[in-house]
């Protein structure tokens, strides 16, 4: 029986310069979901606006996302992450998301420019009325300054005179903040109107329950575009099925819309980037994490056994604490001097390096310290070209080189994950 692949009908009518122009703009939302004016990347708002139905097709088609695209801007709405801890914004700790959901709790009521003084006293009414204490220890100051800053850098927040910077030292700080009225409308994702609580917003803004509901496939598909690698294992058995029988007209459709390159195996499929924009963590790389963690993979797969089922490697901090310690033993001269000075550092920095790139989940026990290995780590078994000696010896703060364009889970070069 021949399998019939899904197309965008808006998209198999262009010429071959606009369908590429609309898998550019895809790719932006895809990295960017809130896209305005002074955003990196745009400058792409007008090719955006003018492609906007074929678009919108094309991300309900293929995700079931909701597309809405103004002059002004543009709002991918995706499904949210859940507990995937390792998609968080890096400037952001769990009291300045908490901090950020006050701020937006506040915003409703300010009107289109405010103080920061008045700002800070409706966020403290929120907290008050949800039950929550923010006080002026330096700690709730920081992440209240980090809340608002990334507002500011998603376009939500302008500052007309003065920064909210100095907030974080000084609590005298005083800045006029104008606020984008409909930026501020799009932000939230999640449907509040359904939620009884946090926990069951995370649960709506990530999932496919209720009104909010998508097709298999679609599920599939996010996972797909948004997860650098994704196991059969972990599939629902409906998607899991799914996939396996359409993996081959799968991996042609995210290249054809998304520009992603796709790899299947038995364990699943890897997608990668070959132009390195939708890689979250550029991976390996020329610092001593990512050298580390890199050359760290032939020892952690040789000496576990994979556990029948998925495949994946047990691993305990103990084996991330010998195998990168033996590394920095055998070779001191070619890592930072930070890294010789605080190994157990080090080997907190490789393990969420590796969760980031994809290859390294918590163990599904829950217990603390215990992790998995994918598989698909094999792609990026190094080969050496000579010891490492004095001269390639790092700095601290090292520049990244661009990672090469390879991608096979068993491929024995170096490659970047999403």
């Amino acid at each position: 029986m021949r399998i019939r692949e899904t197309t965008v009908p808006g998209f198999e009518q262009l010429g071959d310069i606009d369908a590429a122009n609309v898998v550019r703009c895809a790719r932006t939302l895809l990295r960017r979901p809130l896209l305005h004016a002074a955003s990196p990347d745009g400058d792409l708002l007008g090719m955006i606006y003018r492609h906007r139905a074929v678009l919108q097709e094309l991300f309900a088609t293929l995700l079931g996302y909701r597309l809405v695209i103004r002059r002004r801007y543009a709002r991918l709405y995706k499904s949210g992450p859940g507990e995937d801890a390792t998609r968080a914004v890096p400037a952001l700790t769990p009291r300045g998301y908490a901090h950020v959901a006050l701020t937006l709790a506040a915003l409703t009521g300010c009107g289109k420019q405010v103080l920061l003084s008045r700002l800070i006293e409706e966020i403290r009414a929120a907290a008050s009325e949800a039950g929550l204490v923010i006080g002026d220890e330096p700690g709730d100051r920081r992440s209240m300054a980090a809340a608002l800053r990334h507002l500011v850098n998603l376009g939500v927040l302008t500052e007309t005179e003065g920064t909210v910077g100095p907030l974080a030292n000084d609590t005298t700080a005083e800045a006029l903040i104008t606020v984008d009225t409909d930026l501020l409308g799009q932000l939230v994702t999640g449907p509040l109107s359904e939620a009884d609580g946090p926990e069951r917003l995370v649960e709506l803004a990530a999932g496919n329950e209720g009104a909010h509901a998508v097709t298999v496939e679609q599920s599939v598909r996010r996972r797909l575009v948004e997860d650098p690698v994704v196991h059969y294992h972990d599939l629902p058995e409906a998607q899991a099925s799914w996939l396996r029988r359409h993996r081959a007209g799968e991996t042609r459709l995210l290249e054809r819309y998304f520009g992603l390159v796709a790899e299947s195996r038995s364990e699943g499929i890897a997608t990668t980037d070959p132009q390195d924009y939708l890689n979250d963590a550029p991976f390996p790389g020329n610092s001593t994490v990512a050298r580390v963690a890199q050359l760290a993979l032939p020892k952690l797969l040789e000496d576990s056994e994979p556990r029948d089922g998925d495949h994946r490697h047990p691993l305990g901090w103990e084996d991330f604490a010998r195998v990168c310690g033996e590394l920095l033993e055998n070779y001191p001269a070619a890592w930072s001097r930070r890294a010789i000075d605080d190994p157990d550092s080090l080997v907190t920095m490789v393990v969420d390096l590796l969760r980031r790139v994809g290859v390294l989940a918590p163990h599904d026990s829950g217990e603390a310290g215990r992790w998995l290995l994918s598989p698909s780590a094999h792609r990026w078994l190094p080969i050496p070209d000579g010891e490492p000696g004095p001269a390639e010896r790092e700095t601290d703060t090292p520049a990244e080189e661009p990672a090469p364009d390879l991608a096979l889970f068993d491929y024995p070069e170096g490659e970047s994950a999403r």
